[in-house]
């Protein structure tokens, strides 16, 4: 890209166990609303699969490495990661 940072895309889904649905849908606004706040955060979607409960797909673009990184960082120092620790995720992430 001439001039300009390659944006960073995450795009996946995190599968949440039944018992764990509800903590997890309780702390989603907060945790969608904070990363939104993050500077460099072009866009960041959470949505459950209404055919598939427990089934949240995720899609996010950060304007550059940098603040990807910086978002990864505030995560695991979260509520949100305390909350959804060890719930299987499958995640691609491009650089575009």
């Amino acid at each position: 890209m001439s001039g300009a940072e390659a944006k960073v895309h995450l795009d996946g889904h995190i599968t949440v166990p039944e018992d764990r649905l509800t903590q997890v849908r309780k702390a989603l606004p907060d945790h969608i609303a904070l990363t939104r706040a993050e500077p460099g955060c072009v866009s960041f979607d959470v949505t459950e699969d209404a055919a598939r409960p427990g089934h949240f797909n995720v899609s996010e673009v950060f304007e550059n490495q940098a603040a990807f990184d910086a978002h990864q960082y505030r995560t695991k120092n979260s509520e949100w990661f305390r909350i959804t620790q060890g719930i299987p995720r499958d995640y691609s992430v491009t650089i575009k």
